[in-house]
């Protein structure tokens, strides 16, 4: 799939400086599903194009599907449009290989940054529900003079009609960061799709991403419907967000820092992820833990906080996936890592059902939303190796509370939160496995809540806190 940023201004070559990328150069920037190149077809001093490849590998992308929507799976994870139609997988990769872009800052041109340029976005091919009329509803009020070409299903046979896919091309005088918000909020909009799980954090990105120009859209609703994957808790999170945004507009203008930070960070609650692993982290200092083993790492969330932590000596990270791995060494930019910070961190593959001499030796394990991925058959190996092997002092583990997917819409009916995940508990099967488990391996159990509390099915994650 192919993005391309032509700018027509003098000298247009800084489009490098706002992009940082060297036109002079290309360049790759591994994902997890293939690697994104970025080049430039063309740099003049009149006009330049920079160019967003994103390579899809439809065998990595196979292996980080994560559920089946129909009996006709297998064949649905090798025959799809993923390698080739602009979704939101090319919005992670815009968010990822032109972050600071996407956030307006560049300290070598601040001033271009800050300044409306003549800009020409173009992606070949975009799914898009609602074909070229949803296109123009979407762009044209951000100020885009929109093309939208419906792709045809087979240009040799025109009685087939057309695809559910546009050849889009914006023109219009944007500023650079506003242009790649755009993309980076409506590609998965328009798809009505997006390829990986939504999670509470995903109304942070909208309104951090789109907050600026969202709130006053006149397709809003929908928007943020489909970016929030039709989740009504996270529509009505957004959309409280949203209007607080938009009631700020109309405000005069009051002084700058007149309110102290910590007021401000307030004013946001936070998500159930930030929660839960505020909790682990509450849990980890509580019991004195300054080496800490975090299995399942995933891209590395848990462990760049624990780095944080001046009072964790040591930190190591498993996960069963390379991918994750190299994920978690790009988030945790370990290249860069001073000697002494490289010296307290430790990242491997490596699965908490099988036997790892690395385990060893620290004072603390977390499981934190891992066991549920794993089919009940596997968990006592699991125990042996996490209780039995590796046997550290305070081990820590969140798993989802099944009784409280009632308060989520849609997960009433006995659906799991997770198209992965193997089993959810109940509280009362929670606690009889924790019991069991700390009986075996001479462990002292404590669950926890974490999370807002319903009266009637408890909290969202329940935590077991087992001390030996």
């Amino acid at each position: 799939m192919l993005l391309t940023i032509t700018a027509r201004f003098r000298p247009a070559t800084d489009l490098g400086y706002l992009l940082h990328k060297h036109p002079d150069r290309v360049q790759e920037f591994a994902q997890t599903h293939g690697t994104a190149h970025v080049f430039y077809p063309e740099a003049g001093p009149d006009a330049c194009t920079a160019a967003l490849l994103l390579d899809v590998d439809p065998d990595r992308l196979r292996r980080a599907r994560t559920h089946a929507a129909s009996a006709s799976f297998a064949l649905a994870s090798y025959v799809n449009d993923r390698p080739y139609a602009a979704s939101s997988l090319m919005s992670v990769a815009i968010g990822d290989v032109f972050r600071t872009a996407l956030r307006g800052r560049c300290a070598a041109r601040p001033d271009l940054a800050a300044t409306a340029l003549p800009l020409t976005l173009s992606l070949p091919a975009v799914p898009c529900r609602g074909g070229p009329d949803e296109a123009r509803a979407l762009f044209e009020p951000l100020g885009w003079e929109v093309r939208a070409d419906p792709v045809p299903l087979d240009p040799g046979l025109p009685g087939w009609g057309d695809s559910r896919y546009v050849s889009l091309t914006l023109t219009g005088e944007r500023r650079l960061s506003d242009a790649l918000s755009h993309l980076y909020v409506l590609l998965p909009v328009m798809d009505g799709a997006k390829h990986y799980w939504v999670a509470d954090d995903e109304v942070d990105k909208l309104v951090r991403n789109a907050g600026g120009w969202l709130a006053g859209h006149p397709a809003r609703p929908r928007i943020t419907s489909r970016y929030l994957a039709r989740r009504r808790r996270l529509y009505r999170q957004a959309s409280a967000r949203l209007d607080a945004l938009g009631a700020l507009e109309d405000l005069p203008e009051e002084p700058q820092n007149e309110r102290p930070p910590e007021e401000e960070a307030r004013e946001r609650e936070p998500t159930l992820a930030e929660r839960r692993a505020g909790a682990v982290l509450s849990a980890l200092k509580a019991e004195g833990a300054r080496t800490v083993l975090d299995l399942g790492c995933g891209a590395g969330q848990l462990v760049r906080r624990l780095l944080g932590d001046a009072d964790v000596t040591r930190v190591t990270g498993a996960d069963p996936s390379a991918d994750a791995i190299a994920a978690a060494h790009r988030r945790l930019r370990t290249a860069r890592m001073s000697e002494r910070e490289s010296a307290r961190l430790d990242l491997f593959c490596g699965s908490a059902v099988y036997r790892d001499p690395r385990f060893r030796g620290h004072d603390a394990a977390v499981l934190m939303e891992v066991v549920e991925h794993l089919d009940p058959w596997r968990l006592p190996a699991l125990e042996h190796v996490v209780f039995g092997d590796a046997a550290p002092r305070t081990v820590v583990v969140t798993t989802p509370n099944a009784e409280y997917n009632a308060n989520y819409p849609g997960l009433g009916d006995g659906r799991m939160r997770h198209p992965d995940h193997r089993f959810e508990w109940t509280r009362a099967e929670f606690a009889a496995w924790a019991e069991r488990v700390a009986a075996a391996h001479g462990y002292r159990a404590r669950l926890l809540p974490v999370g807002p509390e319903d009266a009637a099915t408890g909290s969202p994650t329940q935590m077991g806190v087992f001390t030996r």
